[in-house]
């Protein structure tokens, strides 16, 4: 089962993925995990992309291409891969289908996990967590059981990341659906797209995404 997994920052994509990685034995390629993996590794592609990016560029096709090669050729068999961030331009997802195919395989369903943008600027602008553990909190809702107090560790030192705000979360829809408006196109064309309410509760997404696999 290869799957791309579609939505905007905040949308879930992360908390389903790791889902299916534990529950149906899955791997999750997302493309900047692995140009960090492979700079840090010095690999042949890696020290290619760090040379782009320590310039100031954009990594090519070509090298995100390798990267995936690389890791559908090192991957069992039996188990599915999760597309997180790729392929985001129509070159990008003609380039997939070669990949996919010279390795035997096919992409089964493109999953998008939709979102209310009110909604979802609420859900990130109210995140915090422990400063110490890293347990997270919300605003609205998730606050710590005692005012001011980790539950996990009884720190009283909680932080916010800088860019979890409006504005930022905005930007952020925007350059989503600028991106992934060229590809779905294609794929609703297979007949291969199911869309989900990203704002239900966690346990809901991950049954709908069940049902979808089968």
């Amino acid at each position: 089962m290869n799957i791309i997994l579609l939505g905007p920052p905040g949308a879930g994509k992360g908390t389903q993925a790791h889902r299916l990685v534990e529950q149906h034995g899955m791997k999750q390629l997302s493309t900047g995990d692995m140009l960090r993996a492979a700079v840090n590794a010095g690999t042949p592609v890696g020290l290619q992309a760090k040379a782009v990016m320590d310039a100031g560029g954009l990594v090519s096709d070509n090298i995100v291409s390798a990267l995936i090669d690389a890791e559908l050729h090192a991957l069992d068999a039996g188990s599915g891969a999760i597309f997180d961030g790729y392929p985001r331009t129509a070159a990008q997802a003609e380039a997939l289908d070669v990949l996919l195919e010279s390795h035997d395989r096919k992409l089964n369903h493109v999953i998008e996990l939709g979102v209310d943008e009110d909604a979802l600027v609420e859900r990130i602008t109210g995140r915090f967590t422990c400063a110490n553990c890293g347990a997270g909190y919300h605003d609205v809702f998730k606050q710590p059981k005692v005012e001011g107090i980790c539950d996990e560790c009884g720190s009283t030192d909680f932080k916010r990341r800088p860019d979890d705000n409006a504005e930022t979360v905005r930007n952020r829809m925007a350059e989503y659906r600028a991106k992934t408006a060229p590809i779905l196109p294609i794929y609703d064309a297979r007949g291969i797209v199911s869309r989900i309410d990203g704002m239900a509760d966690i346990d809901t997404v991950a049954a709908k995404i069940d049902d979808i696999l089968g």
